[in-house]
């Protein structure tokens, strides 16, 4: 089995190698499959969903973004804080951004509110390099995510039956299509927590993660 950083590695090189065009219809399919799984959450109603902004050669969730807005919902982006800490910016097309003091990525200017915001949340939109059909994921490599689901775990119950490998709110991993792995690709570590969906520009993929 290959590592993590071994496929981060590789998954990397084959988006640094996408056209613009590939982009752009990419962001496209991610927003249309993406608001239609917001809205099956919500029941069609508007809802508060947490996201984050795709740059570079990322799966574009901007499109997304703004059609979670357009359609009433709430959106929250994270702001990276210090020891692998995320707080979160409620965000508007309005919405200004400045460079993050901690990572290599842009972030929502407003005021910060910590993990409890996500009591109101209704799912969780988070980025990955890779995913598996049983629901690993690979990050970024920060490790935010990791400490940010451990805390979300620890502030809600738990409706996962399996005793708690899931996260507490429903979850989709924004990748590639040709980045949904097959089952058990993936090296899983005691302290990650399993990922429900996985949102791809062709589509919702419902993972097995029982």
């Amino acid at each position: 089995m290959a590592s993590k950083e071994e496929i981060r590695a590789g998954h990397r090189a084959g988006r640094a190698a996408l056209t613009r065009a590939a982009l752009d219809s990419a962001g496209a399919g991610i927003a249309r499959h993406g608001l239609a799984w917001a809205s099956g959450l919500t029941g069609g109603k508007p809802g508060t969903f947490a996201a984050y902004l795709g740059v570079g050669s990322e799966p574009p969730t901007l499109p997304l973004l703004a059609a979670l807005h357009d359609a009433g919902h709430r959106i929250l982006l994270p702001v990276c804080e210090p020891e692998l800490a995320l707080s979160w910016v409620y965000w508007t097309p309005a919405s200004g951004f400045a460079r993050s003091r901690y990572a290599p990525i842009q972030e929502p200017e407003g005021p910060r509110h910590g993990t409890a915001v996500m009591r109101d949340a209704n799912g969780i939109i988070l980025p990955a390099t890779a995913i598996d059909l049983t629901g690993n994921r690979i990050g970024q490599g920060g490790g935010y995510y990791d400490k940010f689901l451990a805390a979300l775990s620890a502030l809600l119950p738990s409706p996962a039956p399996d005793g708690g490998t899931l996260p507490p709110l429903p979850t989709a991993a924004v990748v590639y299509d040709g980045e949904v792995l097959p089952g058990g690709s993936i090296p899983a570590e005691s302290f990650d927590k399993k990922v429900a969906a996985a949102l791809t520009p062709g589509g919702l993929v419902r993972l097995q993660v029982g």
